[in-house]
């Protein structure tokens, strides 16, 4: 009996001990906690990589649960932990990376089902990987439907229409899978400034860029990429064909090549053979680029940019080295017919007006080229015009290698001031 006695006076002595001992511990855990300033956690910065496993998970059969509590403050009102995760792209740090779908495409969808079922229609047949555009006009839609012949089912056709006229386009069978942008008196690069940023056209490989009086009888798309991407180059353009819509030596088709990288300009007018216009250079009329070469040209073109004269001379500085990543292909070439763009869009008399269509009394000039030097920001451009009646061409001949100045940003776009210019010459 007396051990019996014992051994419950030592389970309570052991029972107290680990009473107070918890006791303790609360007081000294509350010290502790009191001492230190209060943590927010309302905000919390995590690696991409262990924010996704917070993602929500969604299930075919049940709906979408979260793997975090919702109410996790007091009263009613649902709180739910925010996140921020920098690497997200601007303005999308709140949300978790799983969920951020930057990029896009001009993929056609059709309006019913589960885009991803295939069993009886598919959402997409074909996803096209190289993307075609057109500024064009309905007087010109037979040679439009000419040029789109020579594209496969590879290419999207994105047509920009500057007449304001789309539904007329619907009696060729390609126009109903074709994208149409409608903005009235608007030049592509207006079209491509704001519709082709590369974030929306990163699905596409190569963006051609194309005015609508182009020739096409030698021409085919699928040879020409596959060119392309032989040579290695970023920016391109088919060869020409020498007639009167031909400006330059280094856009002129070659016979005996491929594809050629330079060539030979008129005395004086190369400051250095790697670089433009007798390398590294493309017009505009029909320029095709890669994804990458995009993303740079893109961020380039000024929001007023109107029919970008010198944009062909600044290309370069997308690409490194640019005399071996811009180049023409010769076995592919179109032809340039001169038509002026926007065709009588802008018919005025009127030379300061917004329009480029000028009376012939003001440019008295049959073939023989009229030449002005003017200053524009310190930089030397000459000024070279060809006119006859209501046709007209003026390049803008760099004088320098640069068209950029590092501590001023000129604008690309001369061609309004030069076209005033001249006129005041010719008067």
């Amino acid at each position: 009996m007396g051990t019996s006695l014992r051994g419950g006076a030592f389970r309570k002595s052991n029972n107290v001990r680990l009473i107070v001992t918890t006791i303790m511990g609360m007081v000294f855990g509350y010290f502790i906690g009191v001492s230190f300033p209060s943590v927010s956690l309302s905000k919390i910065a995590l690696p991409s990589s262990l924010i996704s496993s917070f993602d929500m998970g969604f299930n075919d059969d049940h709906r979408a649960t979260r793997s975090f509590p919702e109410n996790l403050g007091s009263g009613s009102t649902p709180v739910t932990p925010k996140i921020y995760v920098p690497t997200n792209p601007r303005g999308t740090e709140s949300l978790p990376p799983g969920i951020v779908v930057a990029e896009t495409d001009f993929y056609l969808r059709r309006l019913w089902g589960d885009p991803s079922e295939v069993r009886l229609m598919p959402d997409l047949k074909r996803k096209p990987k190289y993307l075609v555009t057109f500024t064009v006009g309905l007087n010109q839609r037979n040679n439009i439907n000419q040029a789109v012949k020579k594209f496969s089912d590879d290419f999207q056709i994105l047509l920009f229409h500057y007449d304001g006229k789309t539904t007329e386009w619907d009696q060729f069978e390609w126009s109903q899978r074709a994208i149409h942008v409608s903005a009235r008196k608007q030049t592509k690069w207006w079209y491509a400034k704001r519709f082709l940023h590369p974030d929306v056209i990163a699905a596409y490989e190569y963006i051609f860029i194309w005015d609508e009086d182009l020739g096409v009888e030698h021409f085919n798309a699928d040879k020409y990429i596959a060119l392309v991407k032989k040579h290695g180059l970023e920016i391109s353009q088919p060869g020409l064909e020498p007639n009167n819509g031909l400006t330059w030596q280094m856009t002129k088709r070659l016979g005996n090549k491929e594809v050629h990288k330079d060539t030979q300009e008129k005395p004086g007018w190369c400051s250095d053979p790697h670089l433009p216009p007798c390398a590294a250079f493309v017009e505009i009329m029909a320029p095709v680029f890669s994804r990458e070469a995009w993303r740079c040209v893109w961020h380039m073109i000024q929001n007023d940019l109107v029919h970008g004269w010198g944009l062909d001379f600044a290309l370069r500085r997308c690409v490194d080295p640019a005399h071996e990543k811009i180049g023409v292909v010769d076995s592919h070439w179109i032809v340039h017919q001169v038509i002026p763009s926007l065709g009588s869009q802008f018919l005025t008399s009127d030379p300061f007006a917004n329009g480029y269509m000028y009376e012939p009394d003001l440019l008295r000039v049959a073939v023989s080229a009229s030449r002005t030097m003017v200053k524009l920001h310190g930089r030397g451009y000459g000024i070279d015009a060809k006119a006859s009646g209501h046709s007209f061409r003026i390049a803008l001949q760099m004088q320098t290698s640069h068209i950029f100045h590092k501590s001023s940003t000129i604008k690309l776009d001369y061609d309004l001031l030069a076209c005033k210019l001249l006129c005041l010459f010719l008067r």
